[in-house]
């Protein structure tokens, strides 16, 4: 089967693998550049799965970066399952995390200023939309995979 944009080992997939890592380290930046992150439990869980996300998007997008500047694709089922399997799980943990990071953000700025002043809670607002952004393209890299799978 050719080359499907955005499959593991395309320039398309590097590109979705460098948005990811660039987005989720500028969540994991902006949620720990106040140490005030730890009073909530959504946003230690947040920086949790930035934690995992950062590593699984390096790695990813090393291995695209070898298979484009080396013109050789990984084809083998075993690596694109695990991959998906990857994504999948990464993607679900993002989701949730920025989703519950995103609704504590609004309930704290609902409460008041005492609770979250407006620059903090600008920041951990930021910080989700990046996660949000994040989650976006883990989940667009994964089904890409998952559209390639069968032809294997």
């Amino acid at each position: 089967m050719d080359e499907l944009p955005g499959a593991l080992g395309t320039s398309a997939s590097l590109a979705l693998r460098m948005g990811q890592t660039v987005f989720s380290s500028a969540s994991l930046l902006l949620m720990c550049v106040d140490v005030d992150f730890y009073s909530y439990t959504s946003f230690c869980y947040l920086v949790t799965v930035m934690g995992l996300v950062i590593p699984w998007s390096l790695t990813l997008l090393a291995v695209d970066a070898f298979s484009v500047f080396i013109r050789r694709l990984p084809r083998q089922p075993r690596i694109i399952s695990v991959v998906i399997v990857g994504d999948l799980v990464l993607s679900f943990l993002l989701l949730a995390a920025a989703s519950s990071t995103a609704s504590v953000t609004d309930i704290l700025r609902d409460a008041g200023r005492s609770y979250c002043p407006a620059k903090l809670c600008g920041r951990y607002q930021l910080s989700a939309a990046m996660a949000f952004l994040s989650w976006s393209l883990t989940v667009s890299a994964s089904l890409f995979n998952l559209w390639i799978l069968p032809s294997l």
